[in-house]
């Protein structure tokens, strides 16, 4: 089941950064590592940091790969100097982050100037749809926001990206009323730091 719902987003992911390989990869909210390790194994050039917010998801991810850093911080606070990425991947985690806004403006200070972002997670084709899921995740006590497709891109344009793309990747097990979608963006070189 893993593989059916994980598996289509980070190959996305993979195949966008492999068109042009990145120096340098940050992937935040990197659970056990999967991607993290794969992004080692498939781009053996670049410097690959899993970031993750859970020691116990890094603990997994350290017996997944030794070849990539891993490193326990908030995606709001995150621990790098300014401009030190080429890329930044987050796959199905963005959702759970307490503030959207305030992570999306740490990717944009840690990505140098024209470095991608690419952010895959469910956007909901409808509002209604976004709110009740908002809605019934608070009920049950673990509050995450699925933002529509164009939600995702505003917020992405605030804080300083050009969205380039936001495609639709198919998964199971909701592909149509619950999509991933693929956001690709890239910092603007003369766009103001978050």
């Amino acid at each position: 089941m893993q593989r059916l719902t994980y598996r289509p987003g980070q190959d996305a992911v993979v195949a966008a950064l492999a068109a042009s390989p990145p120096e340098r990869i940050l992937d935040v909210g990197c659970g056990t590592g999967q991607l993290t390790a794969r992004l080692g194994r498939e781009l053996p050039e670049a410097s690959v940091v899993g970031c993750d917010f859970s020691r116990g998801m890094l603990a997994r991810a350290r017996g997944r790969s030794r070849a990539a850093h891993w490193v326990q911080a908030d995606a709001q606070r995150l621990p790098f100097p300014a401009g030190h990425f080429d890329a930044l991947v987050s796959t199905e985690a963005f959702h759970w982050f307490p503030d959207p806004d305030a992570a999306l403006g740490e990717f944009h200070r840690v990505l140098a100037p024209g470095g991608r972002l690419l952010v895959a997670l469910v956007n909901p084709p409808l509002e209604w749809m976004s709110d009740a899921s908002q809605l019934g995740s608070r009920l049950v006590g673990e509050p995450f926001r699925w933002p529509t497709r164009s939600a995702m891109r505003r917020m992405v344009e605030s804080a300083g990206f050009r969205v380039e793309t936001q495609r639709r990747i198919f998964r199971l097990p909701a592909p149509f009323s619950f999509p991933t979608v693929l956001t690709a963006a890239v910092r603007e070189p003369d766009s103001p730091a978050g």
